[in-house]
Formats: structure tokens, sequence, C-alpha cells
């Protein structure tokens, strides 16, 4: 599977097919954690040089053709010379549900307040969650830009405190990290159980 393929000139297409035959791997899946450019820009021609499918929350999935509708003024016109399409093969995702791929089973939980798409992705038995820009490591995403909300970020973000301090934390920016470390230092976390978010 492959998370968030971002940004690059011209795409990264060539970069992942690289590190594919380097580990002889070969790609199932796109999968996004939410529709923003530095996470979205390679997904549609990855998806077609590759034939396979891509999977963003309903909530999102109108930002991979018209990615401008969740970025600020300012980064728009950096790509407003260029024009963007979906994949042939786009599947929507929605909260709880589960999916098989490559021998894991994925479970999408709607984690708005980045964007309004947002999803954490958890992988139950390994004990690991894509957070993508939910929760990074001593932080949490940007919710200023379109779509975000700091309200819904701190109901995602209570939702995530649920989580068993064991879950490895693979963040869409930044180190890895765990659950229990984020809940005894990350700020954010405290301030949205404290009802500061």
């Amino acid at each position: 599977m492959v998370f968030d393929p971002g940004i690059a000139n011209p795409h990264l297409v060539r970069a992942i097919e690289d590190a594919l035959d380097r580990h002889h791997l070969t790609p199932i899946a796109i999968i996004a954690t939410h529709g923003h450019l530095d996470h979205t820009f390679s997904i549609q021609p990855l998806a077609a040089k590759s034939g396979i499918p891509a999977y963003i929350h309903s909530a999102d999935r109108e930002l991979l053709a018209h990615p401008e509708r969740a970025l600020s003024p300012e980064t728009t016109s950096l790509f407003e010379h260029l024009s963007f399409s979906e994949p042939d093969d786009v599947i929507e995702l929605h909260d709880g549900m589960k999916i098989h791929l490559a021998g894991m089973e994925l479970v999408f939980d709607h984690s708005p307040g980045h964007t309004e798409g947002s999803v954490c992705i958890r992988e139950e038995s390994a004990g690991l969650l894509f957070s993508g820009d939910v929760l990074f490591n001593n932080g949490i995403g940007r919710t200023d830009l379109p779509t975000g909300s700091p309200a819904k970020m701190r109901t995602s973000l209570l939702k995530v405190f649920e989580l068993d301090d064991a879950y490895r934390v693979f963040p869409g920016h930044g180190p890895t990290t765990t659950i229990g470390d984020e809940r005894l230092h990350n700020e954010y976390l405290a301030a949205a159980i404290e009802g500061r978010i």
C-alpha cells in the first residue's frame, strides 16, 4: 500500500517505483489520509501507471480534482496553472469501514478537523495507527485552512486518546511515535482533553 504520495516535479511515480523495485514490492492500492495536495499530488499518475485503486474519504474526494478548495489563497496561486483529475478507480472511505489489504485488516476512522475528510487508519492486530495530519509527534495538523475545524479536531483527538498506549503512530509528517508518548508529551492532546481546543 502506498500512503499519501505527495508533491514532486513532475510527480513521485519514478521515486516510488524505484523504492518498490529496491524492496521487490508490487503496489496494490493508494490510500489518502486526506485531500491536501502534499498528500495527493501524485495519486492520479501513480494509479494510472500502476493500474491500482485509490482510497479516500468521501468528504475529501472532490479535492482529488479540485485541490484548491482546501488551500489558502496564497497556496492556490502556486498551483493555478496546473489541472488535476481523479484516478479511474476511486473507492470512497467511510467511518468504521474495514478492508483487507496486503494481509492486514485496516479500520478507517473518520477524523475531521484538519480537513473534513481526514481519516486515521488502524491495524489493530499489529497495533499500528496511520494518523495522517491528525496527530504528529508532539503536534497536530493545522485547522485554519478551508474545511478545517478546531472543534472537530478536538473530537478526533479525543477518539485517538482512547487507543492503547502501545499503538505505534505513523504520522503524515515527522518521526513515528506512540500513543503513550503522545499522551505524556503532546500539549494538543492535553488541550483537547481539558476542552481548550
